[in-house]
């Protein structure tokens, strides 16, 4: 066993997944260190939300391998991937809270769906968690009566509530304001090295990511297109990455979803 190895909690070989003939992601490799944070970013569609679900048992690649610790994802059975699921804590875009219950409640489902702890018990930890994201006050109220931002912070609660060993999120800054953003990021970074758990976030948000992030991983084309610190990548001269990291509207990624062109749709009467 390799330094790299020891200290990957994910690691994805050559991994190869799609829909009919549209490939998704194509001999992608890839290692997320142990207790830091790992920003999975790239042009909308690159497959980064795909990555996600891979690592949770959603999918299965069709080709290559994907661990977590020593474990084979792709090979485990029901059994075996609730358990590990178990380990894991999801945030989802916006949040996905449980409408008809209290902010309480949603973070002590996880608690009762999978575990037998007294509810006294439960109650602290609930309790601690969302004093973790300065939302113990607001234990009482219901989703609705609550904002965007704070609806975030109480999904997170959530979401680390079993303690697990990786925290997945998925957008966690889309549609906040600038302060609420700010603090979610801080919440993320502060989260993962006070609790020492490992972080993968997907976001289009450049510069709140690349200020929380230890490592970045660009995809384009279903592989990696860049690696590396935040300075690294945005100091990349690969094209592709150059265009991302500084939202240049011409480059590789092309405007144009591929199709017939434009003479075929309209006759040769008519030009773009």
């Amino acid at each position: 066993m390799t330094d790299s190895d020891a200290t990957a909690l994910v690691e994805g070989r050559h991994l190869s997944f799609g829909y009919g003939d549209r490939r998704i992601l194509d001999d992608l490799s890839f290692t997320v260190p142990r207790g830091k944070v790992t920003a999975l970013m790239g042009a909308s569609g690159g497959g980064k939300t795909t990555v996600l679900r891979l690592i949770g048992g959603q999918l299965r690649a069709q080709k290559g391998e994907l661990s977590f610790e020593d474990k084979q994802i792709g090979g485990l059975d029901q059994a075996g991937l609730y358990a590990i699921r178990r380990r894991m804590g999801m945030l989802f875009q916006f949040g996905a809270l449980f409408t008809d219950l209290s902010v309480f409640d949603n973070v002590a489902f996880p608690l009762r769906e999978h575990t037998d702890l007294p509810d006294a018990l439960i109650r602290d930890i609930v309790l601690m968690k969302l004093n973790a994201v300065g939302l113990r006050g607001a234990r009482d109220l219901m989703p609705s009566e609550i904002s965007g931002g704070m609806a975030r912070r109480v999904a997170l609660a959530r979401a680390i509530a079993l303690d697990p060993d990786l925290v997945m999120y998925d957008e966690p800054f889309a549609g906040l304001d600038p302060i609420s953003l700010g603090t979610a990021a801080q919440l993320i970074r502060r989260l993962n090295d006070t609790l020492g758990i490992t972080s993968i976030v997907v976001s289009h948000d450049l510069e709140e990511t690349f200020a929380i992030a230890d490592q970045v991983i660009v995809l384009a084309n279903g592989k990696v297109a860049a690696q590396g610190t935040p300075q690294e990548v945005m100091g990349s001269v690969d094209p592709l990455v150059d265009q991302f990291v500084h939202a240049r509207a011409d480059g590789p990624v092309a405007f144009h979803y591929p199709g017939p062109s434009v003479a075929e749709d309209f006759g040769g009467g008519f030009t773009a």
